[in-house]
């Protein structure tokens, strides 16, 4: 085990953190690329009414077909994507085969599209992952529809939705008041409002870290920033875009938008704008650390070359002294006297004493 961990040390990317890197930033839209397929598909329904509210555990994505077209409100989550299930769904609930490409795809910009009567939303779910400190990034499809929303996520394990599964328990919650366009609301409203807590989580890294520079910072302290401007990137790529997707939605004439749900969206954009902001400013944090970091390096550097200095000043009386008496000629001052050695060692000290006490009166030693 520890042979292993050693030699993981010996690989460069894992020594340098090139590996997280590449993740980020190795993202080319002209390759499409090969998403796996889910080795379990989960399908959950609610189905509600303001009076009633029907939980359904399905094996299987053809029996919520079964709620298309029914008075009530249905909230379709598919755990999990194949594409067999994904077009099947697509084609029950008119969903254009542009938007399944899209729920398919891998590492798409968060978007918002009406096409053909319904209104898709790609973004991502974030989460903090507290072992790695790392951020995750989870994509999710959100379809509104008549009656109906749509959300097919990747990972069967997490999501941010349990605060709207309780409410929907309620029998006086006002998402069981209101038309579908309100639950896609709220589900929006829970994914952004989870990115504060994603960036809750950097920001006290960030907070730690700038304490740990400014008392006593090293190597280790600039790798720490590399990797939280690492981060801080997957951040800002997935929030900047949500303003446009939110704002899409708030200028929407769509039929499946109830006027009254517009205030609520545009709380959700003030929300991501606020966001973004804070990410800006963690990200200037981060270069302001930088700069500090490298301050402090330069300032450590100037008081070891201040340090030096004084003793260089120091030695210089001893060594002047020490080299006029041992140049090699038949007569210098006080060669043979028997008390010359003894007063040139007394003037080799009481001058570097004068000297510190000169510099001190100065001010030279404030910071020592």
């Amino acid at each position: 085990m520890v042979t292993k961990k050693v030699l993981s040390y010996l690989y460069l990317p894992n020594l340098f953190g090139t590996e997280r890197t590449k993740a980020i930033l190795n993202v080319n839209p002209t390759v499409i690329p090969q998403r796996e397929e889910a080795a379990e598909v989960k399908t959950f329904v609610y189905d509600y009414t303001p009076e009633t509210i029907t939980e359904h555990d399905l094996t299987g994505v053809e029996k919520c077909f079964l709620f298309k077209n029914t008075d009530s409100i249905s909230w379709i989550n598919i755990d999990g994507l194949r594409k067999v299930d994904v077009e099947s769904v697509a084609t029950q609930f008119d969903i254009h085969p542009l938007l399944v490409e899209d729920i398919l795809s891998i590492n798409q910009r968060p978007k918002m599209d009406e096409v053909e009567g319904v209104l898709f939303c790609l973004l991502n779910m974030l989460y903090y992952d507290d072992k790695q400190q790392t951020v995750d990034q989870e994509q999710i499809s959100i379809v509104l529809g008549k009656n109906f929303v749509i959300s097919f996520q990747e990972d069967a394990s997490r999501d941010v939705f349990n605060p709207l599964r309780h409410r929907l328990k309620m029998s006086n919650s006002k998402i069981r008041q209101r038309s579908a366009d309100y639950l896609c609301y709220s589900m929006l409203d829970l994914i952004v409002d989870n990115y504060y807590v994603v960036m809750e989580k950097l920001g006290e890294r960030i907070e730690l870290l700038e304490e740990e520079i400014v008392r006593s910072s090293n190597k280790r302290s600039l790798a720490k920033i590399n990797q939280l401007r690492k981060e801080l990137i997957v951040l800002k790529r997935n929030i900047a875009p949500v303003r446009d997707l939110i704002g899409g939605i708030i200028r929407s004439e769509s039929e499946l938008l109830d006027d009254r749900t517009t205030k609520y969206f545009k709380d959700v954009h003030d929300h991501i704008i606020q966001a973004y902001d804070l990410s800006e400013n963690y990200r200037d944090m981060m270069i302001s650390m930088q700069d500090l970091y490298i301050n402090n390096v330069n300032l450590k550097m100037n008081e070891v070359m201040k340090v030096m200095a004084i003793v260089t000043c120091l030695l210089a009386p001893a060594t002047v002294i020490g080299g006029i008496f041992g140049m090699n000629f038949d007569t210098i001052p006080y060669l043979h006297n028997q008390y010359g050695f003894w007063a040139a060692v007394t003037v080799m000290l009481i001058i570097p004493v004068w000297m510190v006490m000169a510099f001190k009166r100065r001010g030279w030693f404030k910071d020592y």
